[in-house]
């Protein structure tokens, strides 16, 4: 139903059989000598479910469960938790799910139907600014009933709810350990989960182990893993090559994976390379007094040389992007170039002139420094660089790490800011719905009453995607008009690992989501 290529294609041999001297290697999913240890630049920014709409996700996908996920290979979402899930009416507003029997958290509490009300309800209570509550917005109220049975009623009809909960937002938490009206203080972790939270060092390592009570799809092929959080993608790659790590996910710099790629036969690591639906885009203010004028951001949109981030910074490992759907989801447009074609400094200068702006318009563009990898900070002196040059702009270029970032685009500090995006699901309105309405991912109210009051609700009462492509084109044509967010690139998936490992081929979803439980050693005989 959901035209999405997930397919991952080798660089370098994933597994093999070879003889030498007497020995091989084979695939073993119990094989197992210590954990598997996966290094990432991307940290959690707190580990209760209700306080994150970011890449936390990665962790929660591991340790928590949700009704819904996706088992290896599947584009729509699957039973979890769940028995089973259905729509029950015929206008999609009555969504009911069957729990598993037998299902406990970890530490051996019983998880039932009581247990995921309350952890739907507190995501609405809490209303956490950086919290997944924006996501629930078509959800009226949960009914437990009996130990087993959770039905949803929406105030409209939304095909795209199962896909919400099957979102690591939605995991069920004990409610013997997580307030109702506020987020969990501490560092530990009661989830129901194929993995329990064994220690877990802020900002460096998270150590899993197997969880003896989960019952749930995930196959683990481990019994544990340790996370190991990196500033930056030279360091990773280092412990990579150094054996210190396994695996590499998320924050590979642009000349690693060159590097990688070209020394892959000889270096004992393999690199898998996929299509990607991450994305990179810009954020513009409306508080303020230059980023607010239209003018101004059409003049930045029109001055703005994708190819040359693409090839210059990042080294054609990612491609250029003009539009807030990524290729290769139904109702992706070229929304951008169609309307502004190639950089052009003097359409740009006709475009502020028009507006009576002859100054040039100084701007502060703000980044973070340890969330989209080590080439951010070069893709911003490149933006800076091409802004400048045009004589039209001043741009200031200002930065600070993910968890204070996080908070200033919140209170709105930022006139422009860079934001990377990991989809919730694989469907084109979930690079629409997060970024409008008076309540979003951005912190940033964008009021479209024709995209959230006409388009969304339209296209969410169809269940064939196929049969609202027109819904996504018109609600992109409105958000390249507004030009209040301008996308840059579209991201491709690399993993990175040592050869004796097996599984990375299979361990995203279509969020790409690293599932953990997929990776295993290979052993000897």
């Amino acid at each position: 139903m959901f035209n999405r290529n997930r397919g991952l294609r080798r660089v370098a041999a994933v597994a093999s059989i070879s003889l030498v001297a007497g020995c091989g290697v084979f695939s073993s999913s119990t094989a197992n000598s210590g954990p598997i240890v996966v290094g990432t630049t991307s940290a959690p920014s707190t580990l209760d479910p209700a306080g994150s709409w970011d890449g936390s996700w990665e962790l929660f996908r591991n340790v928590y469960q949700t009704l819904l996920a996706y088992p290896d290979g599947a584009t729509t979402p699957q039973p979890d938790a769940a028995r089973n899930c259905a729509f029950t009416d015929s206008g999609d507003r009555t969504y009911r799910c069957e729990l598993r029997s037998g299902l406990k958290f970890a530490d051996g509490d019983t998880l039932d139907a009581e247990a995921v009300k309350y952890s739907i309800d507190r995501i609405r209570n809490i209303n956490a600014p950086s919290g997944p509550a924006g996501l629930l917005g078509s959800l009226d109220r949960v009914q437990a009933i009996g130990d087993h049975e959770v039905v949803f009623h929406l105030n409209k009809a939304d095909t795209t709810f199962p896909f919400v909960l099957a979102t690591p937002a939605m995991s069920i938490v004990d409610p013997d350990d997580y307030p109702a009206h506020s987020l969990r203080k501490d560092e530990s972790v009661h989830g129901s989960g194929p993995y329990t939270l064994k220690s877990y060092d802020d900002g460096k390592r998270a150590e899993l182990v197997r969880n003896d009570n989960y019952q749930g799809y995930a196959d683990r092929q481990n019994d544990a893993v340790t996370i190991r959080y990196f500033q930056d993608s030279a360091t990773m790659v280092k412990a990579l090559r150094s054996g210190d790590i396994d695996v590499t996910y998320r924050g590979l710099a642009a000349s690693d994976i060159v590097a990688l790629q070209a020394h892959t036969n000889t270096s004992g690591l393999q690199l898998i390379d996929g299509t990607g639906t991450d994305i990179s885009y810009l954020v513009f203010n409306p508080a303020d007094p230059w980023a607010k004028l239209p003018a101004v951001r059409k003049a930045v949109a029109q001055l703005v040389d994708r190819s040359a981030i693409a090839h210059t910074v990042y080294k054609d490992t990612v491609d250029p992007l003009y539009s807030m759907v990524p290729a290769g989801l139904t109702g992706h447009t070229t929304g951008f170039f169609d309307d502004y074609g190639d950089p052009s400094t003097s359409k740009a200068r006709k475009i502020l002139a028009d507006a009576g702006i002859t100054q040039r318009v100084p701007l502060t563009f703000w980044y973070t420094t340890d969330r989209y990898g080590s080439e951010t900070g070069q893709m911003f002196q490149e933006l800076k660089q091409q802004l400048d040059d045009s004589g039209l702009f001043t741009i200031t270029l200002k930065s600070r790490p993910w968890k204070t970032y996080v908070v200033g685009y919140q209170k709105g500090e930022y006139p422009v800011f860079g934001r990377g995006w990991f989809p919730d699901f694989p469907d084109a309105d979930n690079f629409i719905a997060p970024f409008v309405g008076e309540q979003n991912a951005l912190g940033t109210p964008y009021p479209s009453p024709v995209i959230t009051g006409k388009l969304l609700p339209h296209s969410r009462s169809e269940s064939d995607r196929g049969e609202v492509v027109k819904d996504f084109e018109e609600a992109q044509q409105i958000l390249v008009n507004d030009a209040r967010l301008i996308p840059l690139w579209q991201g491709r998936q690399y993993v990175a690992a040592s050869d004796d490992v097996s599984g990375g081929e299979k361990a995203l979803d279509p969020s790409t989501i690293m599932m953990m439980w997929e990776l295993h050693r290979k052993t000897s005989w």
